[in-house]
């Protein structure tokens, strides 16, 4: 998608964690390791958004880890919490606002089309790649993954595994 605003933009970030692993993408552009993500659409809400990205960039139906808070009432919807926020520099006139969602794969994921299940598809387009990485794998990933980005893949599956998150629904 196309920013936006010229000066800043929303994003999301999904760390998926299944079995004691992230699931990490080869970016084609930037040719980095990423999470799957990216801008927050005019017409979605953050939570949409992630859903959406992971899913496109994945094929995979995923549920968010967070707390939602019981405050609905008329006109108001609560939200997942995304896990962390960050603002990170894009260009030296454009910044994006990072949402940082947790996320597990609903069912058992496969790379086997023939299978019934939620199956992990690469979308060739946008990426080189797509695996799922251990905390050791990380290390081993050329070219080499940002820190910022290796610390959030950590923690995403020491917290994922750990049974800390909860699922809101």
């Amino acid at each position: 998608m196309a920013h936006i605003h010229e000066r800043i933009d929303f994003t999301v970030a999904i760390f998926v964690v299944h079995a004691g692993r992230v699931l990490v993408i080869h970016h084609r552009k930037l040719d980095r390791w990423l999470p799957l993500g990216g801008h927050i659409e005019l017409d979605e809400d953050p939570e949409q958004a992630a859903l959406r990205e992971a899913k496109e960039e994945s094929g995979l139906d995923v549920e968010l880890l967070g707390e939602r808070p019981p405050t609905t009432g008329a006109g108001t919807r609560a939200l997942i919490a995304p896990r962390f926020l960050d603002i990170h520099r894009i260009t030296e006139t454009h910044e994006h606002i990072g949402m940082i969602y947790w996320a597990r794969p609903k069912g058992e994921p496969t790379p086997n089309p023939s299978k019934e299940g939620n199956v992990l598809t690469l979308a060739a387009d946008e990426h080189h790649d797509i695996r799922w990485c251990s905390a050791e794998d990380l290390e081993e990933l050329q070219p080499a993954m940002a820190d910022a980005v290796k610390w959030y893949c950590r923690k995403a599956i020491e917290e994922v595994s750990g049974a800390r998150c909860q699922v809101s629904g």
